[in-house]
């Protein structure tokens, strides 16, 4: 019995030993900015303090004016992210402006590192996410509405009205990280084996041959 105790004591402070530094981690900010060094050599989890710093690196205007839709979805994601926003290094956030063509979408994708919420600017659009128990949950929004889509869940809008549309988008994350589905799996690089998507999918060889064609580089 005593043994086992032992083995059950050793046992509890290897796990109290290897979750510490995570109960005792502090997850924020050491330091009240960190503006992103883009021309630092250093390699880590997101981007090194840049030394001197000034009001312009908190400020961004690129999401002034409509992007160009003028390509397959028929929309333009514009990001105010840490990689081109430096002031939001270390601080969790992220803003995007989404343009949509009249008949537009922003194909289904997920963001791994953040929700998103959206606030329609204009237009009417039907937004949609899936749960991991494959359930849509889908809305039809127009000027003023909001929605919010789950950390990591596969979800979609696309422009319903006869004009153009527009959301802001805010993300909990300085990089949210974006997977279009489609892309993803007709375009990586190297490719995803044609039967594998194949027998995904339950079509032809073909079929995926086809479709992987639509996604190749330009």
């Amino acid at each position: 019995m005593a043994s086992i105790q032992l083995y059950v004591a050793a046992a509890c402070a290897v796990v109290l030993a290897l979750a510490a530094p995570a109960l005792g981690g502090d997850p924020d900010m050491l330091q009240d900015v960190c503006v992103a060094d883009y021309a630092s050599p250093v390699k880590l989890n997101g981007f090194p303090c840049k030394a001197n710093i000034s009001a312009d690196d908190f400020f961004f205007d690129g999401l002034r004016k409509p992007g160009n839709t003028s390509n397959a979805a028929g929309s333009l994601v514009t990001a105010a992210n840490v990689e081109k926003f430096p002031g939001v290094n270390t601080l969790g956030v992220s803003i995007a402006r989404i343009d949509y063509a009249p008949g537009g979408q922003n194909p289904p994708h997920t963001h791994p590192r953040a929700t998103e919420i959206i606030f329609v600017l204009e237009g009417t659009l039907e937004v949609g996410f899936i749960t991991t128990a494959n359930k849509l949950f889908t809305k039809t929004l127009t000027m003023g509405d909001v929605f919010v889509f789950p950390r990591g869940l596969v979800h979609f809008q696309q422009n319903r009205g006869y004009g153009p549309a527009a959301v802001v988008a805010g993300f909990n994350s300085q990089l949210q990280g974006t997977q279009q589905i489609a892309m993803t799996l007709f375009g990586a690089t190297p490719p995803v084996p044609t039967d594998i998507l194949a027998k995904a999918f339950q079509i032809g060889n073909g079929e995926v041959e086809h479709i992987k064609a639509n996604f190749a580089p330009k």
